[in-house]
């Protein structure tokens, strides 16, 4: 009779165990969820600010250097630089200038990201060239590069060569350091744990330490994007024919202060736009980093 009645408890013990877990789940308290009106707010609040804060420049800039006695060669007003730029459109054939530093920008930024990206991997993968050659890439990027734009002219002449390999040297570097440092900084023990399963150096470097540089590579990336909008604005200020960095020295030389203000900010947006185009490509490639929740 006591072995029945062990025998019956035992049985009934989970049964009666199941009933309380269901029940303890279910009065637990659930985590409130956020509003959706929330993230649409949240969405349209950044633009709004963004706009505001652009009105209110443009604002200031309209009305303030009058208020202030400053003379329209000093600070010329929006409306200057508007009427300007349609002179310069009309007259100084802007657009080819700017189809120029654009083409220009997005080319020596290729060529830099890639020769940086192929350096970085290569130095990476390879210890003893990268502690041989270390000192010497350290002394070509303390190096200003804007004291090599006069020493390419007089070796290529005036075309577009020089600023070309200015803005690749600009380029070259972040991306160079940072894909160095990735490799460094590499998860041994998924190395180790390819190696374990006897895969060949290429088999590592392609599905080990290439995903795991791609953060760092994409983050060289967009710093070069900007960069080389200022390696291309030197190569051609410096000797340049054409160009938005041409207009600058033309504009300076003829006290055209709207005509600078105008070609800087051209420049600006191709910078912009370089920046943004690499952002959505590493949204693209690095879709597998979960991003920061606001």
């Amino acid at each position: 009779m006591s072995r029945t009645m062990t025998m019956t408890d035992s049985a009934e013990a989970p049964a009666a165990a199941v009933p309380a877990a269901a029940a303890a789940a279910v009065t637990a308290p659930a985590a409130p969820a956020r509003p959706l009106w929330r993230d649409w707010a949240g969405a349209a609040l950044v633009p709004a600010a963004s706009l505001a804060v652009l009105v209110a420049v443009l604002l200031a800039w309209q009305f303030l250097p009058p208020l202030l006695g400053v003379p329209k060669y000093i600070i010329p007003q929006v409306t200057d630089c508007l009427s300007e730029l349609v002179r310069m459109y009309e007259q100084e054939n802007l657009v080819m200038h700017f189809v120029s530093t654009a083409t220009m920008s997005v080319v020596g930024f290729l060529a830099g990201g890639l020769l940086g990206a192929a350096f970085g991997y290569a130095l990476g993968l390879s210890p003893l060239w990268e502690k041989v050659l270390s000192p010497y890439l350290l002394a070509l990027q303390i190096a200003p590069k804007v004291a090599f734009a006069p020493l390419f002219i007089l070796w290529f002449g005036y075309n577009a060569w020089p600023k070309l390999i200015v803005t690749v040297l600009v380029v070259f570097f972040p991306i160079l350091v940072n894909v160095l440092q990735s490799m460094r900084t590499v998860d041994r023990d998924l190395v180790n744990l390819a190696r374990a399963y006897s895969m060949r150096k290429s088999q590592i470097f392609w599905k080990v330490l290439f995903p795991s540089s791609m953060p760092n590579l994409m983050a060289g990336l967009r710093i070069g994007a900007t960069l080389a909008v200022i390696g291309i604005t030197v190569g051609e200020l410096v000797g340049g024919e054409v160009g938005l960095g041409y207009l600058i020295t033309y504009g300076e030389g003829q006290a055209n202060t709207a005509m600078v203000f105008n070609a800087i900010g051209l420049l600006t947006v191709i910078g912009i736009a370089m920046y943004w185009a690499v952002a959505a490509i590493e949204t693209r490639v690095l879709h597998y980093i979960p991003r920061a929740a606001h």
